[in-house]
């Protein structure tokens, strides 16, 4: 079993959640008492949030970069960044810690082209809503069309992730706005929505909304197991 490096604390509430699903994964390929085998260097969130910020992203990953080397030292064989935002840096990750970056658009998009669908939602930050380094990845890779919502949604959306979610709150009032989002986002087109963050999650499940959900976190999740029992 390869070894797992996660980049987390981005935040620790989704963190949480790729522990879980990395463990839960491995015991049910493999049965008995068997778990994931993975090294974690979870970050103080509050200096990266100011990086994020300041549109240090240079700075983010050479900060991001430098722990992968740690990772990739201490015997990681790949490595995950648990978190949508950051993956912005992963190429600079990659290059600094010279083993590959398990990208979280590449599972993502494998299970939206499985689904056999073209027009897909985004939902994330307003980072990875409005730039191109997640949709062009989606676009230019896996052929999809990627719908983000409007500029006041997107500021809600992103509002709910950075004022709620990374801190724990799980409201109903955020879920009903979600769900609005998304049933606008319906009416343009889209066959599916993508949980572009590792937080959402958290909020909106598939119980909830009649139109497919793709969640970023247990994709890349699974897709880690799949590449750590190669």
């Amino acid at each position: 079993m390869k070894l797992i490096g996660i980049l987390g604390g981005m935040s620790w509430e989704s963190t949480i959640t790729y522990y879980r699903l990395l463990n839960e994964e491995v015991r049910a390929r493999l049965g008995g008492l068997h778990s994931a085998r993975l090294l974690m260097h979870s970050v103080d969130f509050a200096d990266i949030r100011v990086l994020q910020q300041e549109a240090r992203w240079e700075e983010a990953g050479q900060v991001l970069g430098a722990i992968g080397r740690q990772l990739a030292g201490a015997g990681a064989d790949f490595l995950l960044i648990a978190t949508n935002t950051m993956h912005k840096v992963a190429d600079a990750v990659e290059a600094a810690a010279g083993i590959p970056v398990l990208h979280i658009v590449d599972p993502t998009a494998r299970a939206i082209q499985k689904r056999g669908m073209h027009r897909i939602a985004l939902l994330g930050t307003g980072y990875t809503m409005r730039e191109e380094f997640y949709k062009g990845r989606m676009r230019e890779r896996f052929g999809l069309e990627v719908l983000v919502p409007s500029e006041a949604d997107m500021r809600v959306v992103d509002k709910i992730i950075f004022e709620e979610l990374c801190v724990g709150k799980i409201q109903d009032s955020a879920r009903a706005e979600y769900l609005r989002i998304i049933a606008a986002l319906q009416k343009q087109g889209a066959e599916g929505v993508i949980l572009g963050c590792t937080e959402i999650g958290l909020l909106v499940q598939q119980e909830h909304t009649d139109l497919a959900l793709f969640d970023t976190t247990r994709l890349h999740a699974e897709a880690a197991v799949t590449q750590s029992l190669e």
